[in-house]
């Protein structure tokens, strides 16, 4: 879950806190909320209600959120009390409210094991951070280690078809979760249990999973798991040794060796399909312990510098030269691709500086981007002509790098192009990357500019124009003789809706405009 999500929960717990507040509503948050709504509905109640009683037929969701103990501690023995603000109380800051919460949640634990692990998993997570949470965290990972000595099948990724039902479920409900901080507990859970780790299954959870954090712990055990040592072998039948004996012993080798190299293939194959770049990368390493260290070139124009950096290494290792790969790659017929551009500027030498300046001048815009970059990446000069030309490109790609391969000589640039470039008949991304050089050049001229773009159409424009106005020191500007005073007078008439009467007003008597 990203921040806007949180915020989002957060925001819609505080709104059904205060409907309950008000009488607007007849209880808390409907159930399968998520913990983030469940934690600031519980405070915004807190924080609003006070000290005083609660009326007689209050709600359960108020008394139990209420700011004062003696209120929150009986509210705990009704029956309607929901389970989320249950397990909140037992990290309660007031002794007695932990107490008897908490032995209502064992309670709940010994009724309902598989409904309450579920349901709570992910409050828990949130509540082990307080410092009165750790009860609630130690209990319930206890109880699922518990569980997973009693039903080692089922917790372990390697679970045969009749796996016990229920506690299979949980593992398997809390594993594929949509909370991100619960799967990465429940995997880290999973990967201790009892017994070997399915290789291809840990493979197969690494590359599905979104969440980088859980899917390296899968993407790390599958490795481990295919260097780890093979189980022993039993013992040799009676009369093994006799005719046929040791021929059989070398078939079975054989087939041990053919299913571990097909599933060690598996593995990689599944590692490298991953839409996350650090399990690409570990798949990419795999190739060599794989003894596929040619497929390396494969990899050399992935979209990440990770898994670039990754099959160079690769290549190398297996006598290549990754420059050269490169530079087979930019002359495909079929057209380069922008990520082998970058990939050759990333280790290449200054004879690729030449392939790089005639990239400049090919039809695919995201190409010529990439071409830009790296000639920034290698140091190599870049005219300022060719630059500015580039600020008209219609990739907007390439007029971003050339504003950033212009940032460092912005100030010997002319104010009056760049302004004609930030005009409102301009493309946005012209625009947008001439203000930006603008606003490097500082001075009278990015004041201008951004003056002028305080109500452009563009929201992000506007924005950063208007931050530009408000947070200018126009006394410097005066003493420095930029502008007179009567232009800065304009300006600041034209900007006059940006700040409040008393900043105005201040502005106008430092520069002498009073009268």
């Amino acid at each position: 879950m990203d921040g806007a999500a949180r915020s989002g929960d957060a925001a819609r717990g505080r709104a059904l806190a205060q409907e309950l507040v008000d009488g607007r509503a007849a209880g808390g948050p409907p159930p399968g909320s998520g913990p983030e709504v469940w934690l600031a509905f519980d405070q915004h109640v807190r924080h609003t209600v006070g000290y005083g009683p609660p009326p007689l037929a209050a709600p359960v969701e108020l008394r139990l959120c209420h700011a004062r103990g003696w209120t929150r501690q009986p509210a705990l023995d009704d029956p309607q009390a929901p389970p989320e603000l249950v397990a909140i109380r037992t990290a309660d800051t007031v002794a007695p409210v932990r107490d008897r919460a908490r032995a209502a949640l064992e309670r709940a634990l010994s009724a309902h094991p598989e409904d309450t692990l579920l349901a709570l998993t992910p409050l828990a997570l949130r509540l082990g951070r307080r410092e009165h949470g750790g009860w609630i965290l130690d209990r319930f990972e206890g109880a699922l280690r518990g569980r997973a000595a009693a039903h080692a099948p089922w917790w372990h990724p390697r679970r045969p078809p009749a796996a016990p039902a229920g506690a299979a479920d949980v593992l398997s409900a809390l594993l594929a979760g949509p909370d991100p901080q619960t799967r990465r507990f429940a995997t880290r859970l999973a990967l201790t249990g009892p017994g070997p780790v399915d290789a291809l299954e840990c493979a197969r959870r690494a590359a599905a999973e979104l969440d980088p954090v859980t899917a390296g712990l899968w993407a790390d055990a599958a490795l481990a798991a295919l260097v780890a040592p093979p189980a022993p072998a039993a013992p040799a039948a009676p009369g093994a040794d006799g005719p046929g004996g040791g021929q059989a012993c070398a078939v079975t080798d054989a087939v041990t060796d053919t299913v571990t190299d097909t599933v060690s293939d598996a593995v990689t194959d599944a590692l490298t399909e991953s839409p996350l770049p650090a399990v690409r990368a570990a798949g990419v390493t795999a190739l060599r312990r794989a003894g596929r260290a040619a497929e390396g070139a494969r990899h050399l124009a992935d979209g990440s510098g990770l898994v670039r950096a990754c099959a160079r290494w690769l290549v190398a290792q297996d006598g290549g030269d990754p420059r050269e790969q490169y530079r087979w790659l930019i002359a495909d017929p079929a057209g380069p691709s922008p990520y082998a551009v970058t990939g050759l500027a990333e280790c290449g030498s200054r004879e690729d500086t030449a392939l790089l300046r005639e990239l400049l001048a090919h039809p695919v815009g995201r190409v010529r981007a990439a071409a830009l970059a790296g000639l920034r990446r290698r140091d190599a000069a870049v005219e300022d002509s060719v630059l500015l030309a580039l600020l008209d490109d219609p990739a907007a790609s390439v007029a971003r790098e050339a504003a950033l391969s212009l940032l460092p000589a912005a100030a010997r640039l002319d104010p009056a192009h760049l302004a004609e470039r930030a005009a409102l008949r301009g493309p946005l991304h012209t625009r947008r990357a001439a203000f930006r050089l603008l606003r490097a050049q500082g001075g009278i001229h990015a004041l201008r500019a951004s003056v002028a773009l305080i109500d452009d159409w563009d929201p992000k424009t506007r924005t950063t124009a208007r931050a530009t106005v408000r947070g200018w020191d126009w006394l410097l500007t005066r003493f420095t003789r930029q502008a007179d005073t009567a232009e800065l007078a304009a300006l600041l008439k034209r900007s006059a809706k940006l700040f409040d009467d008393h900043e105005l007003a201040l502005w106008r008597a430092r520069l002498g405009l009073t009268h």
